[in-house]
């Protein structure tokens, strides 16, 4: 697996799209919302990127879009988020479609939110063409069959009734809810082997059993595994914040890319991503804060 501490920079020409999850922004971790910042200025000097997705976990928590949509002009001048949908608004004047992905995080981010900057929300599986290969997108979470427990409440939580029923609290009230559940989330997992956390072999081959390969994030495991004899199991890498104590902490993930030949007829105002000469491949993009 190759390494930048930019953005595919040797190659600029050939990067049609790009893939990334686990993100985990907040406020509380600003170099990852810096490491996101420095990606997004890598996006926009790539000339012929099409496409970023999103594939979940954006953010650390999401309370619901009016936590953003509801603020001031003065509070929003001021608020973190602000810079990231500047950024991002600008990308998709560029040309490149913002394709957004819930994860088990970020499962109340609605599309009012998505229309700051013009991205659309997608849902998962959600098929991508790679070439002549077909590769099924989604979070991940619903991979992990073996925990009972995170299945059940991932059914209530993605229930359009229990998500009304949040979204009609208090903003505090659902900040009370999420760190109770959080504080919860912690606990059950510290109990838990380690393979009832990552996703299931059967559950693997089901999802992939209509589709060349599989994409995912959440388990915050990157790497490529045979999932058949014939098919890949591609997992994203989640951001991480390595040697935090120094004066220059890095971050580090693993991302997707599709490239092409930059000398191809797929050309930057094409709007065909699936030419014969597309290739996926993991990356991993560090950088220095």
């Amino acid at each position: 697996m190759q390494s930048f501490n930019h953005l595919i920079t040797t190659r600029p020409h050939q990067v049609r799209q790009v893939l990334i999850s686990d993100l985990h922004l907040s406020p509380q971790e600003p170099a990852l919302v810096q490491a996101f910042l420095a990606l997004l200025d890598d996006c926009l000097a790539l000339p012929a990127l099409k496409r970023l997705f999103i594939l979940g976990d954006w953010f650390e928590v999401w309370l619901g879009d009016d936590t953003y949509l509801s603020l001031s002009e003065d509070e929003k001048i001021a608020h973190w988020l602000t810079p990231l949908i500047t950024k991002l608004k600008q990308l998709r004047i560029n040309g490149c479609e913002i394709l957004v992905m819930h994860g088990n995080r970020d499962f109340l981010l609605g599309q009012p939110f998505c229309n700051m900057f013009g991205g659309e929300l997608i849902y998962e599986p959600y098929a991508l063409a790679v070439g002549a290969q077909n590769y099924r997108l989604e979070h991940g979470d619903a991979l992990c069959t073996d925990d009972k427990k995170y299945q059940f409440f991932r059914k209530i939580m993605r229930n359009r009734l229990t998500q009304w029923y949040l979204l009609n609290k208090s903003l505090e009230k659902r900040l009370a809810i999420a760190d109770n559940m959080r504080k919860k989330s912690q606990q059950n997992n510290a109990n838990k082997a380690a393979h009832i956390m990552d996703v299931n072999d059967k559950a693997v081959r089901q999802a992939i059993a209509t589709s060349d390969a599989l994409l995912h994030g959440h388990t915050h495991r990157p790497d490529i595994h045979q999932a058949t004899n014939d098919k890949k199991r591609y997992v994203l890498g989640d951001w991480r914040l390595l040697d935090q104590d120094t004066r220059q902490p890095k971050v580090s993930a693993v991302i997707g890319a599709v490239t092409g030949d930059e000398h191809s007829n797929d050309g930057l105002n094409s709007n065909d991503l699936s030419s014969n000469d597309a290739k996926f491949e993991l990356f991993e993009f560090t950088m220095l804060v």
